[in-house]
C-alpha cells in the first residue's frame, strides 16, 4: 500500500439495478476493518473477465504495487471443494449437450451461450431467437434446487451467501427478460431429458405460432437478430 504496509486484497464487483452499469472496487481489510477503493466500470459480458479488467486497471492505476500470492491448486479450503470448483462449467456441460441433442432431433434450431436481449447482460444456455425462448440449464448445487441441495458442512456461511446470491440473480434475470418479452424456461440438471425437451418444443412452437402464448411479459419485443452462423446445423 501507499504506506509501505502489505494486505491482501480482492476485487469486488456491484451492478447498478437502474443503470445497468458495473462497477469494481478494491477491498482489503485494514485492522480488522474492510477498506475499498473505487477502480472504474468494467463492461465485459462475463464475471471472470470482468474481474480480469479490474485487475487489470487497478495495476494501471499506480496507487498500489501488487504481487500475486503463490497459492498451491485453488483457493478453495478442501479438496471437495476444489472438486467441486473445477467441475463447474460455465457452458457444454453433459446435461446442456444432452439437451441440445434431444431438441435438435425435434427440428428446432437455437443459438447456444447467447445473449437474449441487447443491453441486459445475460447469457442464456439455449436462445431461441424468433420465439423470444431462453432456457437456462441449473445444476442442483448451485442454483440451490429444493430436491438436492445440500448446505456445505465447511465454510458454510460462504456457500449460503454464494447459492443465495446465485439465486437472487437467477429471479432478477428471469424479470428482466420476462418485462423484455421474453419467455424464460429453467431445467433442473436432475430432471429427464426427454421431459425438458419436450416442454420446451411446446413452449417455442406456440410461441411461433403466434397464439395466445406467442407474447410473454410485458408483450415488448426484444433480442437481437438471428445470427445463422451461431446456430446448429
Amino acid at each position: 500500500m501507499p504506506d509501505g504496509r502489505t494486505a491482501t486484497a480482492s476485487v469486488s464487483l456491484r451492478l447498478y439495478s437502474k443503470t445497468r452499469r458495473i462497477r469494481a472496487y478494491l477491498r482489503w481489510s485494514d485492522a480488522g476493518k474492510t477498506q475499498e477503493s473505487y477502480i472504474g466500470e468494467v463492461d465485459r459480458t462475463s464475471r471472470v473477465e470482468n474481474l480480469e479488467l479490474a485487475w487489470s486497471e487497478a495495476r494501471r492505476s499506480g496507487r498500489f504495487k501488487f504481487a500475486m500470492l503463490k497459492i498451491e491448486g485453488s483457493w478453495a479450503s478442501s479438496a471437495s471443494s476444489r472438486a467441486v470448483m473445477r467441475a463447474n462449467k460455465r457452458k457444454d456441460t453433459r446435461i446442456e449437450l444432452r439437451l441440445r441433442t434431444a431438441l435438435h432431433s425435434r427440428g428446432l434450431r437455437y443459438r447456444v451461450d447467447a445473449q437474449p436481449v441487447k443491453g441486459i447482460r445475460r447469457r442464456a444456455d439455449v436462445v431461441f431467437t424468433a420465439a423470444r425462448v431462453a432456457v437456462f440449464v441449473d445444476g442442483c448445487f448451485w442454483h440451490g434446487c429444493p430436491e438436492h441441495y445440500r448446505p456445505a458442512s465447511k465454510n458454510a456461511v460462504f456457500w449460503s451467501a454464494k447459492i443465495e446470491g446465485n439465486q437472487a440473480r437467477d429471479a432478477e434475470t428471469d424479470r428482466l427478460l420476462d418485462e423484455a418479452g421474453w419467455r424464460v424456461i429453467r431445467v433442473w440438471e436432475h430432471e429427464p431429458v426427454d421431459d425438458c425437451a419436450r416442454r420446451i418444443e411446446d413452449t417455442v412452437r406456440a410461441r411461433r405460432g403466434g397464439g395466445s402464448d406467442s407474447r410473454g411479459g410485458s408483450g415488448v419485443q426484444g433480442g437481437p437478430p438471428p445470427n445463422r452462423k451461431r446456430m446448429l446445423a
